[in-house]
């Protein structure tokens, strides 16, 4: 909730109008660095954030942008107020006086109009900090350069005010930036490429016309940097690159490999039982579509152990099959289920019986998605595509389960309706 007061958080006095500074004050305005700018990133990243203490401190400070934006409108309005009669003043800037009768709009200094490009908004909280922090430093330096060019001393007063404030921003965010412990570099959550992140290349070599060379300090050298020849130069020589490419280490492949071989008996064990109890379901089944979807089902699951199959082969491993004990609980669970819907009526058994259907289906989405993801580490992409296609086919038949269930909980629901009617 907004409450305007009509009192500005600093008072505005000019004393000599200048029409032509005016416009320069208009980039603080509607300029790239400007309050509205500000005010409207740190809010709108206040409406993102899942954090209530850094929420706070982000719309604590976007709605006093908000008022900051007003001090310098007005002190733009005040200084741009000849532009409204005098045709010299009017000729410093013909778009405010002509198309704007001589006041503020949102606008920089070149006459851009302002635009929400300008917000640099990621939705992660560390990262939004940081582009704060330099927005801040941004804006102080355009205030700095603003009170240079001012020979107005009210004027300067007031810029000195606002440049001020942008300082105590610049602190806050560190703070609250430093307060949530993260290391300097830990951005997201997948982790760079090791070797890679510490690679610095010298692109830029030989002596410049003003005596320019290169250069070593800490950024790049000491530490774990690896000072590295310009990829360029190596490719000129003819020499093989050496720039660290793979994704992650090429260590303990082997054992990736072991346990992507693993996940797939296990997968193979659990399909080919599967295929034994698709069957039983789909007879336990009242409903016919319910029915037509696990026969439907049992041919995919048919042709996703010949996929399996197939990845023994392009592994080159023998296709052996692994007791896999969570889908026998999980198949034993069902014929419980059976076995207590014969003693239900139509809906519920066979909501009963879709509910261990959807179980079977996480377990073996969850199992895909690890063997898929062990298969990319490994650059397996043969196996990948495989993998990708059967775990499809299950995410596909847990929606189909879901339809299902949803025009069979209307069914239920009917002989109540029926009833109340009567």
């Amino acid at each position: 909730m907004y409450h305007h007061v009509k009192k500005l958080m600093f008072t505005v006095r000019v004393d000599e109008p200048d029409p032509r500074f005016g416009n320069m004050l208009l980039e603080q305005f509607g300029g790239a660095n400007g309050e509205l700018a500000a005010a409207m990133q740190y809010s709108i990243q206040g409406l993102n954030c899942e954090d209530p203490d850094r929420k706070d401190l982000l719309m604590d400070i976007g709605t006093e942008e908000l008022s900051h934006l007003e001090v310098v409108g007005t002190l733009a309005r005040m200084h741009l107020k000849p532009a409204k009669f005098d045709r010299q003043a009017a000729e410093a800037d013909p778009l405010i006086a002509i198309a704007g009768g001589g006041g503020v709009n949102l606008f920089n200094s070149q006459g851009n109009a302002w635009t929400a490009d300008y917000l640099k908004i990621t939705g992660e909280l560390d990262v939004d900090l940081r582009s704060n922090i330099a927005a801040e430093a941004r804006a102080k330096i355009v205030y700095e350069r603003l009170i240079n060019f001012c020979d107005d001393a009210g004027t300067k007063d007031a810029l000195q005010f606002l440049m001020t404030r942008e300082i105590t921003h610049m602190k806050a965010f560190a703070l609250a930036l430093e307060s949530m412990q993260k290391p300097a570099f830990s951005i997201g959550r997948i982790a760079p490429t090791p070797g890679l992140v510490d690679q610095f290349f010298n692109d830029s070599t030989g002596t410049g016309d003003h005596g320019e060379i290169d250069t070593r300090g800490p950024w790049n050298e000491g530490g774990d940097w690896v000072f590295t020849e310009s990829p360029a130069i190596q490719a000129d020589a003819g020499a093989g690159t050496v720039i660290v490419t793979e994704s992650s280490p090429p260590v303990d492949e082997a054992g990736l490999t072991e346990l992507l071989i693993d996940e797939l008996r296990d997968i193979l064990h659990a399909e080919k039982q599967l295929t034994k109890a698709l069957p039983k379901m789909a007879e336990a089944a009242r409903f016919d579509q319910l029915r037509e979807l696990l026969e439907q089902h049992l041919v995919e699951t048919e042709n996703q152990v010949e996929r399996i199959n197939e990845c023994f082969d392009l592994l080159g491993k023998t296709a052996r099959a692994k007791p896999c004990k969570g889908m026998m609980g999980l198949i034993e669970e069902g014929q419980e289920v059976m076995a207590e819907g014969e003693e239900k009526g139509d809906a519920a058994a066979d909501l009963a019986l879709i509910g261990a259907a959807q179980r079977v289906e996480h377990y073996e989405m969850s199992a895909y998605t690890t063997a898929k993801n062990l298969a990319q580490q490994l650059r397996h992409s043969a196996v990948v595509a495989l993998l990708s296609k059967s775990l499809a086919e299950e995410e596909n038949s847990d929606q189909l389960l879901n339809q299902v269930a949803r025009s069979l909980m209307s069914v239920a629901k009917m002989p109540a309706a029926i009833e109340q009617a009567e």
